[in-house]
């Protein structure tokens, strides 16, 4: 049902595909670009938390580990989705093409 529709509207008009394959492309971008940041935030708070405590630095760095292992998860996932999206739109424009 939905696949009919995208056809439709991808037929009607073409900048809606290459609108989604931007789409995609920014959504992969902006998931990595968090992800870093995240981590960052992560490392800098940890090394603060090991410099002033350093007799907790075995459960700091677990922490850190499990934490950052978390965020990289998230950060594929929607990397994952955003690939999803634009192989979606690549097969759409071949379909709408035929």
């Amino acid at each position: 049902m939905f696949i009919e529709l995208f056809t439709m509207v991808a037929a009607a008009d073409a900048s809606f595909l290459s609108n989604g394959l931007v789409g995609a492309g920014v959504g992969a971008g902006l998931a990595a670009i968090g992800a870093g940041m995240g981590i960052g935030r992560l490392a800098g708070s940890a090394c603060e938390s090991i410099a002033r405590q350093p007799e907790a630095s075995g459960d700091v760095r677990g922490a850190m580990l499990l934490t950052a292992a978390l965020i990289e998860g998230v950060a594929l996932f929607a990397v994952v989705v955003c690939f999803l999206i634009q192989s979606g739109m690549m097969g759409l424009a071949k379909g709408a093409g035929a």
